[in-house]
């Protein structure tokens, strides 16, 4: 048997996984070692493809515009501010409170879009966010810029690295943009705020009389017998579809728009699950998903309440999951 080795990784939460072999992925996690995000690739001349120099705030969009920003959109789970809206490289997106969401229009232009490039809507795709969420504006200089429910949204300059979120809050008029085109991290009209990692979510998460579930555990269903959930209760499923040799997720684009990557856990708060068959997987957007037993976990967000189970055989193709890894049927 190989040697096993562990290795932190920080994302939100200190990870702790066990290395196993999971085959080699091509999404640049490193092959037999733990999963690592991929640096974005640098713009070839001065320009880039959001219309920026590079030079703002000196580091710039530029250092990831260029070849590969057009592309699908998609979400990103952020351990602090939930969903988030990312580019084809996963870089954060942000919208600005000074803008208008109808009609579209944009407040920020020169060195305000220098430091705020533009998202160009030539090439964009809507991805893993809702199509009918998801359109153009003509901006002054006649450059055509994505919006998300009407709101114009830009990269930040100062994000250097898919994940970042340096531009989150920025005059108290700057904020990251869920798929649904609100401000993420600010508490919306009649919600709750998100939980955090590992935390029960309000309302109705957690154990009766609220008790915070651990990050990970087991569920006792009638039907499927004792299935993974996470720390808001969630069940978790995995796609048929999916490998495992290599370890991969085919799952992506609309099918993202239902199933969400589970987020990596603190596996001091795992429990009645094997740790050293947690593993980070490393996606095309750069993001880390969950897996146990090198299979991507996902949650359903057809499933409202904790406990729920609606996403169990949806399309033949999608099921609970044993503490072992295995298919709950």
């Amino acid at each position: 048997m190989n040697t096993r080795r562990f290795a932190v990784a920080a994302v939100g939460v200190a990870v702790l996984f066990g290395v196993t072999a999971c085959g080699t992925q091509g999404s640049g996690a490193q092959a037999g070692g733990a999963a690592t995000v991929a640096p974005p690739a640098a713009a070839a001349g001065g320009g880039d493809a959001y219309g920026g120099s590079g030079a703002a705030g000196g580091s710039g969009a530029g250092g990831a515009g260029g070849v590969g920003v057009s592309g699908p959109l998609g979400v990103r789970e952020d351990a602090k501010l939930g969903s988030v809206v990312v580019d084809a490289e996963g870089f954060t997106l942000y919208r600005f409170d000074n803008d208008t969401a109808s009609p579209s229009a944009s407040a920020c232009a020169g060195d305000c879009a220098r430091a705020w490039p533009p998202v160009p809507a030539g090439g964009t795709k809507p991805g893993g966010v809702d199509a009918s969420r998801v359109g153009s504006l003509k901006r002054a200089d006649g450059v055509e810029q994505v919006t998300i429910a009407g709101w114009p949204v830009y990269r930040f300059a100062k994000d250097t690295a898919p994940g970042q979120t340096n531009g989150q809050g920025v005059g108290g008029t700057w904020f990251a943009v869920t798929p649904d085109g609100k401000k993420a991290g600010a508490q919306q009209p009649g919600t709750a705020t998100p939980a955090a990692p590992g935390a029960s979510a309000a309302p109705g998460a957690g154990e009766p009389g609220g008790t915070a579930l651990p990050a990970l555990s087991l569920a006792e269903n009638d039907r499927l017998g004792r299935i993974i959930r996470d720390g808001k209760g969630r069940t978790l499923y995995r796609f048929t579809k999916d490998t495992a040799w290599p370890m991969k997720s085919n799952c992506v684009g609309a099918c993202l728009e239902k199933w969400r990557p589970a987020k990596l856990v603190d596996v001091s708060k795992v429990e009645g699950i094997d740790p050293k068959k947690l593993i980070a997987y490393t996606r095309p957007d750069g993001t880390k998903q969950l897996t146990i037993d090198c299979w991507p976990l996902y949650w359903f967000t057809g499933d409202k309440t904790p406990g729920d189970t609606n996403g169990q055989g949806v399309g033949g193709t999608w099921f609970a999951v044993t503490a072992a890894g295995k298919l709950a049927k």
